[in-house]
């Protein structure tokens, strides 16, 4: 992945109210190295960095372009769902389905309407996701059985087999143990090799960053706006 141009260029102003009190998120985002960071306070509106990205949070004004493809424009209207926009978005508690095996997880996004079941191909498919991430062994179990590091390989594994075009990260490593904390950084690190995309992730450990290898893109507030501080 070239760090000559800007893969993510986006300018995210939001404003939200809750329980009386007041956020205004104002950040100006141009990402050409590869993998970045995002660091800063909690509460300053990390996440809801990634969330606008990922179409989760529709930004009051601004624009979102993503791999050269304008994603949200509020001048225009333009707002392209999340399903379609191929993020793949690792959730702090990991999203998975607790109905589903690993499995069904793995494969979920293959499915065709909210009844489809998952065809020979597409079963051998996440299996090899699932050997991919050294837990093919756990394929018929629940998320409720599995470890904190099981769960988060079996999800890195369901975002991987779509395919995505960017991976974003919300803290993913902050509820394991500090032994399994290095292991997952090299599978992650692996994966966007593998797959040949970029990174942005929320962190507040800078071992993060330098595992790997990231650029660190620092918010904080300005007259009571979170925006970028370097």
């Amino acid at each position: 992945m070239p760090d000559t141009a800007s893969w993510c260029d986006i300018d995210v102003r939001k404003h939200l109210q809750s329980a009386g009190r007041s956020f205004a998120l104002d950040v100006q985002l141009q990402a050409r190295h590869p993998r970045m960071v995002l660091m800063g306070p909690s509460g300053i509106g990390k996440t809801l960095v990634l969330q606008s990205i990922a179409g989760l949070m529709r930004p009051d004004a601004g624009h979102v372009q993503l791999c050269g493809e304008r994603l949200f424009d509020g001048a225009t209207g333009l707002n392209v769902p999340s399903r379609q926009r191929r993020v793949g978005f690792l959730f702090q508690n990991y999203a998975l389905l607790p109905h589903l095996t690993a499995l069904g997880n793995v494969g979920f996004g293959l499915r065709r309407g909210a009844w489809g079941f998952l065809s020979r191909v597409q079963k051998d498919e996440a299996m090899y996701w699932l050997e991919r991430f050294r837990v093919a062994d756990l394929a018929r179990q629940r998320p409720y059985v599995l470890s904190g590091g099981q769960q988060q390989r079996v999800a890195l594994a369901r975002l991987a087999i779509l395919r995505p075009r960017v991976l974003l990260l919300d803290e993913p490593f902050s509820a394991l143990d500090p032994d399994l904390r290095q292991g997952m950084r090299e599978e992650v690190a692996s994966l966007l090799q593998e797959l040949d995309i970029p990174l942005l992730m929320v962190s507040h450990d800078e071992e993060d960053r330098v595992a790997l290898q990231a650029q660190v893109v620092r918010l904080g507030q300005v007259q009571g706006r979170t925006v970028r501080m370097d």
